[in-house]
């Protein structure tokens, strides 16, 4: 242990502390803005810097260690006055506008301006101006930039994209996208995590609720939405509901005030893929096509958009499963349109997605006898409903708990818990063990796949099970960066798997890049225990079971992986690649 005075309070901390580690752990706030713990302690903002007694020279707290007998000061005079003045050089080079900002209200410089009393820039006002693809899913404003790193550092070393750098020299260094290329041109997968690890406004996702609101004024429009699982466990993060309170149904509350027609849970969707993704599993696994390389799920599509940009080859191994959302979309269209009587023109379909990705996704053009266009009309992001929710004035203690609508009401556990790591691949082994077995597993019999924790085992959970004489190889993985490093393993034959759940985001889709941003908190793990609770305490826990998809099938889908299945809820990745395919080549 060391022993040191931190603002006259005596502490003891264990070795390799950093000072601001130390002072945290003590009820001590250190303000910053650049760092984030393992991933960026380079101390390039300045603003966690402190005074150490016996030293001329202010240290920053980040990156420094606590050491026996220091004694540090963490608001004097003098480190109050050089937080000031970094912070209003910062300003100086930031677009002040935080009204018209996204993060207003949630943004850490803002926060620390205002606790430093800032209420003049005392410097010139310089803003940088780079163009940007405004229509593109992500959306950056070179203006908010405060060059923190964030962004470098976590696409680099989580995601193992490189889609940022820095550019430039001197005062002129700036942030932009690698290899002077447009953000079109980069290999980027979307996942936002970029976005979720900004401080400022600079990283955004494209805002399409005014979409949303043009499609609830047309007359003419039916207007279906959908909410996915991760949805559920972080909407009440930002408007004070705690999550026992912040239901799923008090979501479609408030879509159904706003005027939405319909409103539909996407575990029914989860359940529609687990019955086609689990048939098409089985059978590619006993008809001996997977003895070379596993089959991967195809529900994330930022993992799609990585895996068709980085590793093209191995695109064959994908399920060609539709996602939920794309499945959903599908269903309105041809199945509810028909009980409707309707032109499915008619539909509007609405998805509120954790992920950045799916507004990408939606925006693949897939074509059928029934209908043509899109499955999905408009994807808004968990933060985008709740902005929504607060532009429409409801008053989050006046929700109540409304049922999904008919004919696709039900839902299962194994729906549910889609939206954590690891969920996809235990729907799916329960619903193949019944297939194989004709008979149910024990529900929890497959939660070996569960992650452990936020990046525990390098993001990996690898296990084995035996259906009667056949034994089935498993690995779940969650962060491009640990995504990489497994399909590398896999391609020099050091493990051999059957089945290989991808999730894009670090533990799945409850810490996708659409979700409420807490600046230097990871919840992902924290969020997926509320799914796994949810699915515990579910009357079914089959997808299989789902009487609504069951009856689906035998009205309109015939059975699963049948031809019109096959139209209308698979795809082909080749060909997406070459038709739609963001830069991709077959």
């Amino acid at each position: 242990m060391v022993n040191l005075t931190i603002d006259g309070k005596a502490i003891s901390v264990e070795e390799n502390t950093t000072i601001m580690e130390a002072a945290d752990q003590n009820g001590i706030t250190i303000p910053s803005l650049c760092y984030l713990k393992g991933i960026n302690e380079i101390a390039a903002c300045r603003v966690c810097v402190v005074e150490l007694e016996g030293k001329d020279r202010l240290i920053t707290a980040c990156n420094n260690v606590a050491e026996e007998g220091m004694v540090v000061y963490t608001n004097s005079p003098k480190v109050r006055n050089h937080r000031r003045n970094t912070v209003e050089l910062l300003l100086s080079q930031h677009d002040c506008l935080c009204v018209t900002c996204m993060r207003s209200g949630n943004c850490s410089l803002q926060k620390i301006a205002n606790d430093l009393d800032i209420l003049e820039i005392p410097f010139k006002q310089e803003l940088e101006h780079q163009p940007w693809d405004k229509n593109f899913p992500l959306i950056r404003d070179s203006a908010k930039c405060i060059k923190c790193m964030r962004c470098i550092q976590v696409c680099d070393k989580v995601q193992g994209l490189n889609i940022w750098d820095l550019e430039g020299t001197g005062s002129r260094t700036t942030v932009n996208v690698t290899g002077h290329r447009t953000i079109g041109e980069a290999d980027c997968s979307l996942c936002g995590q970029c976005i979720t690890h900004c401080p400022v406004g600079a990283l955004r996702e494209r805002s399409d609720t005014g979409k949303v609101w043009s499609a609830l004024a047309d007359k003419d429009k039916i207007v279906v939405a959908q909410v996915a699982p991760a949805v559920r466990t972080a909407w009440g993060e930002q408007i004070g509901l705690a999550p026992e309170e912040a239901t799923i149904g008090k979501i479609m509350d408030a879509l159904k005030r706003m005027g939405v027609d319909y409103v539909f849970d996407t575990v029914f969707s989860a359940d529609l893929t687990i019955m086609e993704e689990g048939h098409e599993f089985v059978q590619r696994f006993t008809s001996g096509e997977l003895k070379e390389r596993p089959m991967f799920t195809s529900c994330c599509p930022g993992w799609l958009r990585f895996i068709k940009g980085q590793f093209p080859h191995l695109v064959k191994y994908l399920s060609t499963a539709k996602s939920p959302q794309q499945m959903f979309g599908a269903a309105m269209k041809t199945y509810f349109a028909e009980k409707l009587g309707v032109s499915p023109d008619k539909i509007f379909t609405v998805s509120v997605m954790p992920c950045v990705a799916k507004k990408a996704e939606s925006e693949m053009e897939l074509f059928y006898g029934e209908y043509a266009g899109r499955d999905i009309d408009v994807v808004i992001t968990t933060r985008e409903l709740v902005k929504m929710i607060r532009s429409a004035h409801i008053r989050p203690e006046t929700l109540e708990d409304i049922e999904s609508g008919r004919p696709m009401k039900e839902g299962t556990g194994a729906g549910v818990i889609f939206g954590a790591t690891g969920g996809v691949m235990e729907a799916a082994l329960r619903s193949a063990y019944y297939i194989i077995k004709k008979e149910n597993p024990p529900a929890d019999a497959f939660k070996a796949v569960r992650s452990r924790g936020f990046n525990a085992n390098d993001g990996v959970q690898e296990a084995e099970f035996a259906i009667d004489d056949i034994t089935v190889r498993t690995a779940v993985v969650s962060g491009l960066g640990n995504t990489r490093a497994l399909i590398n393993k896999i391609e020099s034959g050091e493990v051999h798997y059957d089945f290989v759940e991808v999730m894009a985001c670090p533990g799945g889709c409850v810490g996708g890049g659409g979700q409420p941003i807490h600046d230097g908190q990871e919840l992902a793990f924290e969020r997926g225990k509320n799914l796994y609770y949810l699915d515990e305490n579910a009357e079914i826990r089959f997808s299989h079971e789902n009487p609504d998809i069951l009856k689906m099938y035998e009205e309109f889908f015939e059975n699963p992986v049948s031809h019109k299945a096959h139209m209308l809820l698979h795809t082909d990745h080749l060909e997406s690649m070459e038709r739609y395919g963001l830069g991709y080549k077959k």
